[in-house]
């Protein structure tokens, strides 16, 4: 059986789609109301195949809030981390957690890989052995199908270019209005209603088998 192990890394997903929610809504401040819909996202990424595991790594801030509990009660085990410590880069602390699990559950299931869906566009730390692309090539190494979900405009080329030769790469561009929504604007702005999200369509959406380990 094909079991999917989904990593989530909300911070990279969610600002990214900020950069990219003027340009493609043509509104003021649509980078500001811009949302990620969760269930639609989540789905997008195990594309309704066995979910073995889901987990993300966000931040503290209180408005995200909703988000964490909404993902808790969908199963994702959730771990925050304070953006208050300058003594490390931001991404650097929830970076490295994700990547700890993703080896974790590699030792966990010895002989029978399954297919690791990681929703980034952080290769940093490559050229130094380190960071996704170095986690998600020894899985590859291990027999674990993978598939990397990631914002064109924002994903490292050279983790864009290895995934979609010894895997899947899924823009998410490609599903925008079904992943993102645009919360109305507030008082004292231009008005705009916001966007509803979309329906999800997953045909087309191409999916990897884990191979057995050599």
């Amino acid at each position: 059986m094909d079991n999917v192990f989904v990593y989530w890394d909300n911070s990279n997903i969610f600002h990214e789609a900020q950069r990219l929610a003027d340009e493609r809504n043509g509104t003021p401040g649509a980078s500001y109301r811009v949302r990620i819909h969760f269930d639609n996202l989540l789905r997008l990424a195990h594309a309704d195949r066995t979910m073995k595991m889901a987990i993300a790594a966000g931040s503290i801030p209180p408005q995200m809030q909703n988000l964490w509990n909404r993902m808790e009660n969908a199963g994702v085990e959730v771990q925050l981390f304070d953006r208050g410590d300058f003594g490390r880069g931001e991404q650097q602390v929830p970076d490295g957690w994700l990547q700890q699990r993703m080896m974790e559950n590699v030792l966990r299931n010895p002989g029978t890989p399954g297919t690791a869906v990681v929703l980034t566009g952080d290769g940093t730390g490559y050229s130094a052995g380190r960071g996704f692309h170095t986690t998600l090539e020894l899985l590859h190494n291990w027999g674990w199908g993978i598939e990397v979900l990631s914002w064109r405009h924002s994903c490292k080329r050279q983790m864009r270019e290895w995934a979609e030769a010894n895997g899947v790469f899924i823009a998410l561009d490609d599903y925008y209005e079904a992943i993102t929504f645009l919360e109305p604007s507030r008082s004292g702005y231009p008005l705009d209603p916001g966007r509803p999200v979309e329906d999800l369509d997953l045909k087309g959406r191409p999916t990897m088998q884990p191979q057995s380990k050599s």
